[in-house]
């Protein structure tokens, strides 16, 4: 009997805003960028906040994300705390920025800058 291998769902989910927000990042950077990078640093009145910056080399335990615009790398040690997460890009007329919902997060700091879970 022959075993049908599921696909594996994406670790992070994103929306047509964010597809084009990394389209537009890697439009406009630097020659050396291989893609966007999320990661979860320690920071903030809540323990981990959200950063997104370019990357030069992938890193071995990395996730990558091909999207229409460009690629997403999730920092491997980022990843279990991003598990079935949605990453959409939000602007308004104050205040643009990439917006989680994340699942894991048991709560966040007043101002939104950072989380726990």
């Amino acid at each position: 009997m022959a075993t049908t291998l599921r696909a594996r769902p994406a670790a992070l989910n994103l929306t047509p805003s964010a597809h084009d927000r990394i389209a537009d990042l890697m439009a406009r950077a630097p020659a050396d960028a291989i893609g966007v990078k999320l990661s979860t640093p320690k920071r903030g009145c809540s323990g981990l906040a959200y950063s997104v910056d370019y990357v030069t080399e992938a890193k071995p335990f990395d996730e990558r994300i091909d999207t229409p615009g460009g690629v997403l790398f999730v920092d491997g040690g980022s990843i279990l705390y991003l598990i079935g997460s949605t990453m959409d890009w939000v602007e308004d007329d104050f205040t643009a920025g990439f917006v989680f919902a994340n699942p894991n997060a048991k709560g966040a700091c007043g101002c939104g800058e950072s989380f726990t879970v």
